[in-house]
Formats: structure tokens, sequence, C-alpha cells
């Protein structure tokens, strides 16, 4: 805190240890030690010290305090009568400045302030918390600076009990599998499931699930057993989910696409009962003692078993599902989510989306993150309809935004970075749309809302999907996380556990009967994590630390501002930044690493590894990429993989973060040499890759992925090859061959083989400059392998 006093500026200590009868006393030294310096003009202090200069601020500091002793009311002076005059001058030299003028009756306090930083109200809440602090000096200066109050009464019920008045008369107690069954005998023939050219009526659906649910009794699952699902996207994935609840057990998904070392370890951590998958998939799998359910070749087994409603005889404590999470050791942790949680979160989606039997709600996340689970939730608890397809359907851009427009989409659930990439045009169904798993900006509101309802749902994992929900709507500014659901409770907290006033940023805590049971074998960090709760009536009751920032409006929503630590969202994948530096930690060329996420072009989010080598070595970015890839899902490898002789540090010892390089726009140092496009075609695509991956050349037989790319990027390439070609571009083959050349080969054939006489001459022109084996390799894109001395 700066003082100024005459020309000079002060600097105190204002540690929270330090009783207020003791800052006194150093104030009290400092400002006496000062008045040694007090002729030096402020400006010869700036012209010494050559602060950096910035129009938006004054140098050095930037909030003043004046101290002045009491103005005489009148003086006289040679038959002149002088009286005081306050002047309001419009403007202000400084962010903030306090003047204190002492008077008979005290001090009186007046407070100058930029009106381009702060509102009238903000200042009066200021001015409210200094005095309830000098009261509290006043009552106790013995107290430490950190004990003293801030909030006043009122203030602290406000954040505490008035912003968090939404308990409901009672909490719901029908979970997932027994609404769901409810809709089966109330409208069995409504549409429940779709999947390609898949559709299950409620009753379809109930039987299928209850005979695998009996199946799974028979071998001895029930009330807190867990049952692995291991499948691809399909109508059995739901099926299974469905099952297992209706069994009494709790599901673990796990993703035949994640590396083998990463599914041995959550096998072995969850140590499943029985794992439902299939034979191809089992056949990939790490050996664990689950007993194993084939769902193809088995299910002769469940044709045996009634379709009738089995008893689960769970409760609403009995867990429901476990998802593992990235964990910051290097290892995923699993959260355990109950059926009073799911039950919940059922009743907070109906009053906030007002959804019924007549929606179409689209499934998109995998099985794998919790928003599958809000998906789920809202059809299949309410009896609509639950639309599933393939990722290749589902990628962002053209292919999602035909798939809603052919599927009829009514309500959908997306991270906003695969909203930013798809138009909500000609989507006449579509009527709500809820962003979650990453920040919402007004720009996107602005886009995407025009007629339809846009929501903006907040929650960790550790508190069942969601915690709060926002309506947004354009024009309103920046969007909030809003206020917290029914039965549910959040809280902006200091280091103390102590509100903060609203306006100040505090860590965001969460409790209220969506609040997990903790992480799965993991006792310490769920006593870390899920504390007890200071406010609470309730014994044992606990608050989940979300390790996020956030602010009080004065209407009581809250605003997030990001992270205290080094956890991430990107493409609304939640990760520690830590489990990814863990596993390059791990390998043998690594001396030091820091992983951190980079947002040097607006809604592209990237993860860049800055690494310090144990040896001199070159272009080892594909052999840590291969190497990590063994370990971590692919959402988690990093984009870029930078080489630096020494991590940057801060004076006091740390690693300094924001002194990291940012990106150039060099190619990558990948093992396969630079070879430059040959043809024109060739050229336009590596134009359309280097636009895309922001670089500044990209050779023809560099991987797309290998450069920096990921699904999205990759679906925005899709995007412009159509546009730019005009042809139909199967996601699919770019996935299995990103190449230039690969791409261009096709691009060829296709114009080959639908051609108008100029585009023919122009595709005969590329072909043209090939070689036989590269004309070899063009048709055998189309299926077609001729020999080499057959072409002409």
């Amino acid at each position: 805190i700066g003082f100024f006093v005459n020309t000079l500026v002060l600097r105190t200590d204002l540690s929270e240890t330090r009783t207020f009868r003791a800052l006194l006393a150093k104030v009290r030294e400092t400002v006496i030690d000062a008045f040694t310096h007090q002729e030096l003009p402020f400006e010869k202090l700036v012209e010494v010290l050559q602060p950096e200069r910035d129009v938006s601020r004054t140098p050095l500091f930037q909030v003043m305090l004046v101290q002045q002793k009491e103005l005489t009311p009148e003086l006289e002076s040679g038959g002149v009568c002088f009286r005081p005059v306050e002047l309001d001058t419009m403007t202000t030299k400084f962010d903030l400045t306090l003047n204190f003028a002492e008077a008979n009756q005290g001090l009186l306090l007046t407070l100058e302030y930029s009106t381009d930083l702060f509102e009238a109200a903000t200042i009066k809440r200021m001015l409210a918390h200094l005095q309830t602090l000098l009261a509290g000096a006043a009552a106790n200066p013995s107290a430490q600076i950190s004990e003293l109050p801030l909030l006043t009464a009122y203030e602290r019920d406000e954040v505490l009990v008035q912003f968090n008045d939404n308990a409901r008369d009672s909490v719901p107690a029908l979970s997932l599998h027994e609404l769901f069954e409810a809709h089966a005998a109330q409208t069995p023939d409504a549409l429940a499931l779709v999947f390609s050219e898949e559709r299950l009526s409620y009753a379809q659906l109930n039987q299928r699930a209850n005979r695998l649910a009996r199946y799974l009794q028979g071998l001895g699952v029930g009330p807190e057993l867990l049952v692995g699902i291991c499948l691809e996207r399909s109508i059995d994935t739901v099926v299974s989910v469905l099952a297992v609840l209706k069994a009494g057990g709790a599901y673990v998904p796990l993703d035949p696409a994640y590396p083998q070392d990463r599914i041995a370890f959550m096998l072995e951590d969850s140590r499943p009962a029985v794992l439902l998958t299939t034979q191809s998939i089992e056949q990939t799998l790490p050996g664990s003692e689950a007993r194993v359910v084939r769902l193809d070749t088995d299910s002769h087994l469940l044709d045996q078993f009634s379709g009738d409603n089995v008893a689960s005889g769970i409760s609403g404590d009995n867990p429901a599902y476990v998802i593992y999470t990235s964990g910051s050791t290097g290892q995923p942790k699993g959260v355990v989510l109950t059926h009073r949680g799911l039950a919940n979160v059922r009743e907070e989606q109906f009053r906030a989306f007002g959804h019924g039997p007549t929606d179409r709600v689209l499934q998109f996340s995998s099985l794998n993150f919790d928003a599958s689970v809000f998906e789920m939730v809202m059809a299949l608890a309410t009896g609509a309809a639950l639309v599933m397809g393939t990722k290749e359907e589902l990628l962002p851009g053209l292919p999602l935004q035909q798939f809603l427009r052919e599927q009829s989409i009514t309500n959908t659930i997306l991270p906003p970075s695969a909203m930013a990439l798809t138009s909500t045009d000609d989507l006449p169904a579509l009527r709500t749309l809820i962003a979650g798993g990453e920040a919402v900006s007004a720009e996107l509101v602005v886009r995407l809302s025009n007629g339809r309802e846009f929501f903006n749902a907040y929650g960790p994992t550790e508190t069942t999907i969601w915690s709060s929900v926002s309506r947004c709507r354009a024009g309103e500014g920046r969007p909030t996380i809003g206020k917290s659901l029914g039965n549910m409770q959040m809280f902006a907290l200091d280091e103390k556990l102590e509100p903060v006033p609203v306006g100040v940023a505090g860590e965001l805590y969460i409790g209220g009967v969506q609040l997990g049971r903790g992480y799965l074998n993991r006792p310490e960090l769920t006593a870390t994590r899920f504390v007890p709760h200071p406010f609470a009536t309730t014994p044992g009751a606990r608050l989940y630390r979300t390790g996020d920032l956030g602010r009080y409006r004065a209407d009581g929503a809250i605003e997030y501002l990001g992270r205290i630590d080094h956890q991430v969202k990107v493409r609304g994948f939640r990760i520690e930044l830590g489990e990814i530096e863990a596993a390059l930690r791990e390998q043998p060329i690594v001396r030091d690493v820091v992983v951190l996420v980079r947002e040097d072009t607006k809604e592209d989010k990237r993860i860049v590894a800055y690494i310090v080598l144990s040896e001199e070595r070159e272009a080892p970015a594909d052999e840590l990429r291969r190497a990590i890839q063994q370990k971590l899902p692919s959402f988690m490898i990093p984009s870029a993989f930078f080489v630096l002789e020494a991590l940057p540090l801060s004076p006091n010892g740390k690693i300094d973060r924001k002194a990291l390089p940012a990106p150039d726009h060099a190619r990558p140092d990948i093992e396969r040499p630079f070879v430059a496009p040959r043809t024109p075609i060739e050229e336009m695509i590596a134009g359309i890759w280097s636009q895309v991956l922001n670089l500044e050349q990209v050779g023809i037989h560099d991987n797309f992925f290998s450069l920096g790319g990921h699904s999205l990027l990759a679906t925005q390439v899709a995007q412009r090859v159509r546009q730019t070609f005009n042809i139909e571009l199967p996601l699919r083959l770019f996935f299995e061959t990103p190449t230039v050349d690969a791409l261009a080969a096709f691009v060829v054939s296709s114009q080959v083989g639908d051609a108008d006489d100029a585009t023919l001459s122009a595709a005969l022109a590329e072909l043209s400059q090939l070689s036989a084996e590269e004309l070899e390799s063009i048709l055998a894109v189309q299926g077609m392998a001729p020999e080499i001395g057959s072409l002409s």
C-alpha cells in the first residue's frame, strides 16, 4: 500500500500475522523516517526510477491516501473573509484518492474515484468496509490484521444466507433409472433412444436394460459394487448404464481409446466386480480380476431373463457412478457420485429449462465425461428422446450442424469451443443451448442466442455435473455462472474460509445434496478438497473446494474469474497440467518441464510444453509425443514442444510462467523432413493448414496432429477444403491419413471422378505433374490399385 506524504511514496508490510497495534507503530516509524526526504519532488522520483509508462494509469501507484489537519471553517485577514469551498473538478488523477480530514467529532473521510473503473455502489461498499475495519481495530487493537472484520452484519448475511436462499421443501427421492421406469410405464411406445438407424422405444429400452440388470445381479452386482463399462458409442452404452443402476451398482466408464497404461490404472484402482465390453475390445484391454461380460457374443445369455423391472435396493447415499478426472500427481482420480445428487440434477434441470417428452436431446459427450450423465438425465428422466451420433457426425462445424438439423435436436449442452465452430442458422427445432465446461464469451451469446434460450451451466465433476446456471441474453455484457441451484450452496471465501465482499475475488466453495462422496481410495485427497462446512447448521456438512476464482455481483450472481492452480479447461476437457508434466518427467531425455495453456489466437486454447533436455538432442517432439501417448489420452497431448536451455525463474526462485516465450510461427521440429508442395492443389491445402495452425510453412508429408492440430481444428480444415474445392470430404479419411499429400490425392481423384470440362482439365494438369507412384496412390484412395505399368 502506498502512502503519499508531501512528495514521498511510502510502503508498509501488511502481513496477516501482524497485529493492528504493531502495524500502527511500524507506520509511525516509517512516516517519521520519511520526513528526512520530504523535499524531494515526486516528479524527480519518477524521473530517476523511469517506470514503464502507460496512458491508462499514473506511474508507481494508482491509489493515494491524503491526511490533513482540520480545515478552518472561516478565516479573516486584512478585512477579507476566506471560506473553504468544495469544487468538483469532474476528473481524478488516480484510480482512488482517500482523504482524511481531522474534525472535532472525529475524522471526515472522502473518497475520490475513477468512474471508468468503479460504480458508486462499489465505492459505498468500500467505505462501509473501511468503517467496519476501523471500528474493529479500535475495539481490539491487539488483534491480528487478518482477524479484523470487513463485512457489515448485513453484507455477511447477504453473501452467506440471502444469496443461497434456495432450499427446496424436500430432496427428490427417485434416481435416474427409477424416473426412466416411470416414463416407460406411462408412455411405453414413446421414442427413447436413437443411434444411426436403430431406434428404441421406452418399453424396448427398459426391457433390454432389465434383462442385463438381472444378469448382473446374478453375478453379485448390488449396492456399493462397481461395474466397468468399456464400449464404443452405441445403443449398448446407454443400455449398460441403465442396467448397472437398476442392478444397484455404480458404473465406471472406461474409454477403449485411452492408452493401455491409463486403462490398466483405472481397472486396478476401481477393481470393478464386472466389466461390460465386447469381444473385440476385450482383446485390447489389460488383464483384471473383473468378470467380463461380452455384450455381443454373450447376448444369448440375456434372453433367458425377464424384461420386468428389477428392485435395485439402493438408497440416495449409494454411489451411482465413478468418473475419473485428471490428477495433479500424475494419475487420474475417481470421483464417487450418488443417486441423491442425480435426483436433484433432474429437478433443477426441469426448473431451469422446462423441457419434456416432446424434446429431442443430443448425446454429444463421451460416457467418460459427466456431461453425458447430464444429457441422459435430461432426456430419459423426463420422457424425451436421447439422440446419439457417431464421432464423425458430432464433429463441431458443418457435420454437427447437419446432424442437429437432420435429427431435429431441440436441446444441446456443448463446450463453448465447439459452439464457436458450429452455426445455429437453419436449425428451426433447436430451442435451448446450454454451454458448459469452459468460460463463455459475450460474443458467443450474441451470435447464438438469437431466438433461442442460452444458458451457462457451471460445476465441477465433484458436485454432480453442475452447481449453478444463468440465463444469458445478448447485450447483458459478460456472462455470469449465475446463482447456486436448489438444495445447493456456493460461497466465495478467502484463505481463512471467511466470506469476501461483493466485487472481491475469492475461491469458490460448493455444498449441498449434489456433493460427491469424495475420491475413490484417496482419503487424504478427499479430506483436502472436501472440507468441513464452516457455516452449516447440519453436523458433518462439507464444502468442496473448487480451486476456481469468482466474485459476487450485487444481484448475487457469480462471475467466474479463472483458476488459482494449474488445472485448466481445454475444449471442454478438465486437465491437470501437473499430470502432463509428470508423464514428461518420466522420459529420460527430460531434465525439467513446465506445461501451460496458451490462447495466442482467440478461442483457440493450446497446451504447450516447455522442455529442458538432459542431453543435447534434436527434434525430440515426435519422440516425446509418442512416449506420453502411452499414458495420456489424446486431449492431454501438448500441441507444441519447445526446448529451452533453462526455465525462467522469478526473484524468489520459482518458475516464472509469464516469462515463458510465446510460440513462434515456425514449423515445429519433427522427425519427418520438410518437403514443399509440388502442385497448385498441394499449395492451396498447405496454405489452409498454415492459416488454421498459425504456422509459416507446412510440408506435404507432415502429420496434422504432430504440427499441433486437434479435432476442432481438423473440422476447420475439412470445412475450408470443402468450400475451396467444392467436394465432400469424409472426416474419417482426414483422421486416417492426416497429411497434405493424401488430402491432395483425394481432392484430385474426386475432381476426376465427377468433373466438368474445366475442372477435368485442371485435374489432369495436376496429374501430369505427378509420378506413376503418386498416381497409383491417388487411385488407391478410391479403392483402385492398378499396376504401375497400366497407368498412362
